[in-house]
């Protein structure tokens, strides 16, 4: 009986060692690196883990998050969804580039007869972004962005027209080569027949820098020029490196009297077309009347020619009854 005892024991000792093994194993973590070196951020949403963008059109070991299992049963598959990034299985070599439009939003990998699994992660916006990873039914999620890159398009803002003597506010939004906005590259600034004031920093959030333009005191042209310093990146847009606008010069006074011209010029257009109006509806009336005039000696002929016919035809009926005429009404 005993030793039946110290055997179900046994049993039941080895059974539960083996669910600690199995369970230490099925709670596997993945571990995160950048660059070689350990990730210990990006497990919440304030703290995500920060990649510099892709600049280069390469994704190398700088760029990505590489998510790594080891450790695991044969046949395991890692699965991953990313939002906001992009999943690759591997980094960029010189035999095999991989460049900022490779990869896919999910991945799947089935370790087979291996015992571990990696891939690797990068995004190309300064938006926050995740990654889901589900291995054994456990899910994990991380949280990464993007740093922006140098600028490498510029776009300018500016009115069509100015008034003389007068300092506007003129726009200058900088992005890098994927369209996030930076402010790590001052623009220069080339006006002719204007003055240029100092170029500051005006919203961080979208790229925007300002500067004043002064016009001068004379009607006439703007030339206003902007520009930074990029080199084009093989297998992306061409950087937009300047910018021009040509903005007008008008005179508020000049402005002024020639809507005052016009004005008048309407005034007297409109007070020629009442008076013809005015010609128009005397003739009209003149033309009423006539016709009324007309009317009423129509119709007394006619009543005076109906009296007398029926005068008549009164004196015939009655000295010719049987050939009576009908009177008209």
């Amino acid at each position: 009986m005993n030793s039946f005892k110290k055997i179900a024991v046994a049993v039941v000792a080895a059974m539960t060692m083996t669910t600690l093994v199995a369970t230490s194993a099925h709670a596997t973590t993945p571990a995160l690196s950048v660059n070689g070196s350990t990730v210990t951020t990006g497990t919440t949403a304030a703290n995500p883990v920060v990649l510099p963008v892709p600049s280069d059109n390469s994704v190398d070991s700088a760029d990505a998050l590489k998510v790594a299992f080891t450790g695991l049963e044969t046949g395991t598959v890692v699965s991953a969804v990313a939002t906001n990034a992009t999943i690759v299985p591997a980094l960029a070599t010189v035999a095999t580039p991989v460049n900022a439009s490779s990869g896919a939003s999910t991945i799947s990998i089935n370790t087979g007869t291996g015992t571990t699994a990696e891939f690797y992660v990068y995004t190309k916006t300064v938006n926050a972004g995740t990654v889901i990873v589900t291995r054994g039914g456990n899910t994990f999620t991380y949280y990464l962005k993007g740093s922006a890159g140098a600028a490498y398009n510029i776009a300018l803002v500016a009115p069509d027209t100015v008034s003389i003597s007068t300092a506007n506010k003129i726009l200058v939004r900088s992005t890098d080569v994927f369209g996030n906005p930076v402010v790590t590259s001052t623009p220069a600034v080339a006006v002719i027949n204007g003055t240029a004031g100092a170029v500051s920093v005006s919203d961080t959030a979208t790229g925007t820098f300002a500067f004043d333009l002064t016009a001068p005191a004379v009607v006439g042209t703007i030339g206003v020029s902007v520009n930074i310093t990029a080199t084009d990146v093989v297998g992306l847009a061409a950087a937009a490196k300047s910018a021009t606008k040509f903005v007008g010069i008008t005179n508020p006074a000049d402005a002024l009297a020639s809507a005052n011209a016009q004005i008048a010029a309407l005034n007297a257009q409109l007070t020629a077309e009442r008076a013809a109006h005015a010609v128009t509806k005397a003739a009209l009336d003149t033309a009423t009347v006539t016709v009324a005039q007309n009317k009423a000696a129509a119709d007394l002929a006619k009543a005076t020619y109906i009296k007398e016919y029926n005068a008549l035809a009164k004196k015939w009926n009655s000295k010719f009854p049987k050939l009576k005429v009908t009177l008209k009404k």
